[in-house]
């Protein structure tokens, strides 16, 4: 198991008056199960895809659930939809009853949850594991924030970073994560080290397989997946790419409104993130469409039949998503973007704090030059808020500095 940075935060909630209910949701096989087993071990677990229980726990009372299940886990509960108006009528009428809901369908689970249980309970979106949680060796060890994350959380302090990744004491761990999350991404079952690569390769395989069989049809209740199936593989050759729902349509065969709907699916199942495009000036031509991304690399590389090599795309998503998940995992309020102008300018990722932005230009190169920021350029006139701090994220093992506000770094010392 590895250690994993949520954990404080649900740890914090669970002892609140706010955490009598909390509730679980992610992509499958992110932990989740083993999250709440191992902080709640005193809790019943009682799963809910289980026809014979589940038919017995539908009939029980408030009452009997208070009496039979004072402290319980219920996983996969959005399959049973019923059992969260039991869930809510025993919390309203016996305050020393506490629950876990654990559930991988967004839009089923949440759309009940917050119709029956709004004001009730703390959502927790659990994620693949991150770069810094990839590097601990089990549940209870110490994980030690990446740059990114140091800069998110304290944006008041000097930027600081090594002159080479070269000099970072921790360069052969953080470089053995990198390599390891380039090819396999970030799925906790992964990381078990009796595994090979090519048993792994075949998880993947079989983890995009589940994903079509049972979130997808959960979620759209489809008789025929191939749409879907040819939707999912054009998405995955577009990653990070502008969304143009009309090409997407064309390409598979399909309508825009389907092609729209889909993509919303990929979304709701934690398969993707879609960057909104920002464009709160009105004074500036600015790109509105939003842009894609594969929120798992292993995932990608399996629905496109891919091991080794990648593309600078890919190289992009990579580093998006991973950015995503190491300040979703932190709870930091942030807002994230990206940014193009007509006529070809544009910011790979933009972040909002309250106190201001993070840019990113994002490049596969080994070798970064002065090009490589020009899209940096007053960038800060078109923004509403401060710039705090412009980066490039690159493989070049070298920093530099190009002006006061504006610095490449190495990707796998910045994210490790």
């Amino acid at each position: 198991m590895k250690a994993r940075s949520v954990i404080k935060y649900i740890s914090q909630i669970a002892d609140s008056k706010f955490g009598r209910i909390i509730v679980f949701t992610g992509a499958r096989q992110t932990g989740k199960t083993t999250i709440a087993r191992e902080l709640f071990p005193e809790f019943e677990y009682l799963s809910i895809e289980d026809p014979i229980s589940v038919a017995e726990y539908k009939k029980l009372t408030a009452s009997q659930w208070k009496l039979m299940y004072p402290k319980a886990i219920l996983d996969e509960v959005q399959k049973e939809p019923i059992l969260i108006e039991s869930i809510k009528s025993v919390y309203d009428q016996f305050p020393e009853v506490h629950y876990i809901l654990l559930g991988s369908s967004q839009l089923l689970l949440l759309s009940k949850v917050r119709e029956s249980l709004a004001g009730r309970c703390v959502i927790v979106d659990l994620f693949p594991l991150t770069l810094p949680e990839m590097q601990t060796d089990n549940f209870d060890q110490q994980i030690i924030h990446s740059c990114f994350q140091k800069l998110l959380t304290e944006p008041d302090a000097p930027v600081e970073f090594l002159p080479s990744f070269i000099m970072d004491k921790r360069m052969a761990e953080k470089q053995r994560a990198w390599e390891y999350y380039c090819k396999f991404g970030g799925y906790p079952a992964l990381t078990d080290s009796s595994l090979t690569d090519e048993e792994r390769y075949i998880w993947l395989d079989q983890y995009v397989r589940t994903y079509l069989e049972r979130d997808v049809r959960d979620l759209t209740s489809f008789r025929d997946l191939q749409p879907f199936i040819k939707l999912q593989h054009a998405t995955a050759l577009l990653t990070s790419t502008v969304v143009n729902a009309s090409s997407l349509a064309n390409h598979a065969g399909l309508n825009v409104k389907t092609v729209q709907r889909y993509i919303q699916y990929m979304d709701l199942s934690y398969q993707t993130i879609t960057l909104p495009a920002w464009s709160r000036n009105q004074t500036k031509k600015l790109v509105k469409a939003p842009k894609i991304h594969f929120l798992d690399n292993g995932v990608l590389q399996a629905v496109l039949q891919k091991r080794g090599g990648m593309t600078g795309a890919e190289f992009e998503s990579l580093i998006v998503s991973e950015i995503y998940k190491q300040a979703k995992t932190l709870q930091i309020t942030a807002k994230f973007y990206h940014l193009r102008i007509q006529g070809g300018r544009e910011i790979d990722l933009l972040i909002e704090t309250p106190k201001g932005y993070f840019a990113f230009e994002i490049k596969i190169t080994d070798k970064v030059n002065k090009n490589d920021i020009r899209h940096f350029n007053n960038l800060e006139e078109i923004l509403d808020k401060p710039l705090i701090h412009s980066l490039v994220l690159t493989n070049d093992p070298s920093t530099i500095t190009f002006a006061d506000k504006i610095t490449a770094v190495n990707a796998a010392m910045f994210l490790g």
